[in-house]
């Protein structure tokens, strides 16, 4: 299981929620009330704080119920967020940044975003409807998708300003721009002219940054395809072992290891964030799966 961050749950939660869940309570307390009165309360109430301190090691050190507590605690604080305001804010800023997409990469999010819900609705139908304990939570972590999904769509964002940057101009006209400058600037030389040979080391030393600049690019927009490829192969990977494997709590936390391991693409995404400005926007990944897009979903198809 990949480690809490430091603003997650953590050891102090798994243990508070698994000692108030009901049946601990009454079972802990209605024990603890027949050894007071026990003819010999010194040795019964040890043997049930004992119990109680295996119960809660054990159970807050099982993946599936650290699994549902996590959601739950996700759940709550998105909640939160709802009541204070704050997912409203996001859900705008979330629909501003769909609409700026183009229609075949607005498709390409949707769809993706699609194949998280049959992710949940896997998970959701291999628990069954036997689980009312307290791991019965969401099967998979809401905020691992939605961490997955926002980065696909920096990228796509990110896509579409490389491609407009690279639509702008081409390589072989930069390329010919320079050597155009560099044999001006030979002949000045030659000349003797000094303002005119000053001029054209400068023009020579921005045409040359143009190319580069250029070049950059081109190798970003190939990063960037690949890594949207990548993701892609990711949740559909994830969504046929939820089928092959019957086992949600596996699968969640692939779905978290995935979205952990995705920390280089993130750094170069921040890279990019000239092209995008989406930390100007949302400082954090939004509640996608959760957020309402009916429009968006209408206007494209």
């Amino acid at each position: 299981m990949a480690p809490n961050d430091s603003s997650g749950p953590g050891l102090r939660d798994y243990v508070k929620h698994a000692f108030l869940y009901p049946w601990n309570l009454l079972f802990f307390v209605g024990g603890a009330a027949l050894a007071a009165m026990s003819p010999h309360p010194d040795a019964f109430i040890p043997i049930i704080g004992g119990l109680e301190l295996a119960y809660l090691t054990g159970l807050s050190s099982i993946p599936r119920f650290r699994t549902a507590i996590d959601a739950k605690i996700a759940a709550k604080a998105r909640a939160g967020r709802v009541s204070s305001g704050v997912s409203g804010s996001s859900q705008q800023s979330l629909e501003r940044i769909l609409e700026s997409l183009p229609a075949p990469a607005l498709r390409r999010f949707l769809l993706l975003r699609q194949r998280c819900f049959e992710m949940r609705s896997i998970a959701s139908g291999v628990r069954g409807q036997a689980d009312t304990g307290p791991d019965s939570a969401e099967s998979i972590r809401t905020p691992a998708l939605d961490r997955l999904l926002y980065l696909f769509l920096r990228l796509l964002v990110s896509q579409n300003g490389l491609d407009r940057f690279l639509r702008s101009t081409s390589e072989k006209d930069l390329s010919t721009k320079l050597a155009d400058v560099r044999t001006r600037l030979e002949a000045a030389k030659t000349a003797a002219d000094e303002r005119v040979t000053n001029s054209l080391q400068d023009s020579v030393a921005d045409a040359e940054l143009r190319l580069e600049n250029y070049r950059k690019a081109a190798k970003d927009a190939e990063f960037v395809a690949i890594e949207l490829d990548r993701i892609e192969t990711k949740i559909q990977a994830l969504i046929e072992m939820g089928v092959s494997r019957q086992d949600p709590d596996y699968l969640s936390h692939q779905v978290t290891a995935a979205a952990e391991s995705m920390q280089h693409t993130e750094a170069a995404v921040n890279d990019l964030q000239h092209l995008t400005g989406l930390a100007d926007q949302i400082e954090e990944p939004p509640a996608i799966l959760e957020s309402t897009i009916a429009g968006l979903v209408a206007r494209d198809r």
